[in-house]
């Protein structure tokens, strides 16, 4: 009588059992490890960026305008909005601000280029306001305005406000400290003098306002996210996908398993293969971004021309290094880019939390890292009208780098492979005839 045997022909062996595989110590040991070093890794990354930011405040650019003409006040040798300058400069503690002293009109021109997180403006009036008040014939109380910059990202802009609110603050209890001294104070009445000790009214309005359907400032963070996770995610469905169609992988949707005849291809033909289909695909995916976040949402976005062609090219150059750190890791290779292009790129994007309010080490990824540069560019695209110095200029450039980088690594990793005859391919199984 014939041995019982499978569909193809062969006879069925012994059925594993999970309890039994559970008891071998090696089983566990590499996702184990793995799982721990992921979880381990991005939770320092991604919380030690935002734990402090006024702790980390490394020099943020902030303007500085004193427009005031007025003469000095008696037995003064500075006007008041000299004395306030001065005040501000020395009051910040050593490091954290880096104060820009410019006029009025290049003040608007940094907030414009996205280059100044916001301004703190002596108008020409103030010490003839001041004066005035002093004397009782002011019509209203001298006012210092802080103009924010939404653009550059709403913490960005809020922590510059806060630090504006504060100087002028701090200004205005200064300057009510000599004018109550004064022996025309003396004689005030209660109300007056309350009035005298915190004379300055401080103001705050946008310096560059932004449209009402931008987020608050991160409409630009959420779209590049939305550029480099499409744009990682389809390179990792492509690599998956033509592994399957190859040979090189299972295919296995839901109880179904195929495994396709394995076709003889080299890694850098594979690579070439690859690459060319993520350039392809990345069309439709770039598109349908923006086709369901302005078309459809309703983000407020110009320049979209523009705004397509550098969106798919920062696709295509995310792209193409998942494909190369692919060819490169192998298996990891989809773990090593989500490092690189997700978990790094993240906290050192600047897009959320300013760099100049994290640890110097996202500053340094800041300036290698695709997030960074991306976003740079999406938010000149879309708050900065496109001007090359509001940091398109240098997002085309680190685009372009980021893509030749990730043709050289993939290829050289590749080709390499080939030449040291490290074959994929596997020879398949035989099926083994049934005995008579």
């Amino acid at each position: 009588m014939a041995s019982p045997t499978t569909p193809s022909g062969r006879a069925p062996g012994p059925t594993a059992r999970a309890g039994s595989l559970l008891r071998h110590p090696k089983l566990w040991i590499a996702p184990s490890v793995l799982a721990g070093l992921v979880a381990l890794l991005l939770s320092l990354l991604y919380m030690g960026g935002i734990i402090d930011p006024n702790g980390n405040l490394h020099r943020l650019p902030v303007a500085l305008v004193d427009a005031d003409t007025g003469a000095p006040p008696p037995g003064q040798q500075k006007n008041l909005g000299a004395q306030v300058t001065a005040s501000v400069l020395g009051g910040s503690p050593a490091g954290s601000v880096n104060w820009h002293q410019v006029t009025q009109d290049r003040a608007q021109e940094l907030l414009a280029s996205g280059k100044i997180y916001g301004a703190l403006v002596i108008p020409a009036d103030f010490t003839a306001a001041v004066t005035a008040l002093a004397a009782g014939q002011a019509k209203a109380r001298p006012t210092i305005t802080v103009l924010t910059n939404p653009g550059v990202g709403s913490l960005g802009s809020s922590m510059a406000a806060q630090i504006n609110q504060g100087a002028a603050r701090a200004a205005s209890l200064g300057i009510g400290k000599q004018l109550t001294a004064s022996p025309a104070a003396a004689a005030a009445d209660p109300a007056a003098r309350l009035l005298l000790a915190d004379p300055v009214a401080v103001t705050t309005q946008a310096g560059h306002p932004i449209g009402a359907h931008s987020g608050l400032g991160l409409s630009a963070f959420y779209y590049t996210l939305l550029l480099v996770l499409s744009a990682f995610i389809t390179a990792n469905l492509i690599h998956s996908g033509v592994d399957t169609a190859l040979g090189y992988a299972d295919g296995e949707i839901g109880p179904w398993h195929t495994r396709r005849p394995t076709v003889p291809i080299g890694r850098t033909q594979t690579l070439v293969l690859k690459m060319v289909m993520t350039a392809g695909i990345l069309v439709l995916t770039t598109t349908l971004v923006m086709v369901a976040c302005i078309a459809v949402l309703g983000m407020d976005a110009s320049h979209l021309p523009l705004l397509w062609i550098f969106s798919y090219c920062a696709c295509l150059a995310v792209g193409l290094g998942v494909q190369a750190i692919n060819a490169a890791f192998g298996s990891l290779g989809q773990l090593v880019s989500m490092f690189v292009f997700i978990a790094l790129a993240l906290p050192s994007s600047g897009a959320t939390i300013p760099l100049e309010a994290v640890p110097s080490f996202y500053r340094f990824l800041g300036t290698f890292e695709p997030m960074r540069q991306v976003s740079g560019g999406v938010r000149d695209a879309l708050y900065f009208d496109a001007r090359a110095d509001a940091g398109l200029a240098r997002a085309w450039t680190m685009i372009a780098v980021g893509a030749v980088v990730a043709l050289v690594f993939g290829f050289a990793m590749a080709h390499y492979y080939d030449r040291k005859g490290f074959k994929r391919l596997t020879p398949q199984p035989q099926p083994v005839e049934a005995a008579p």
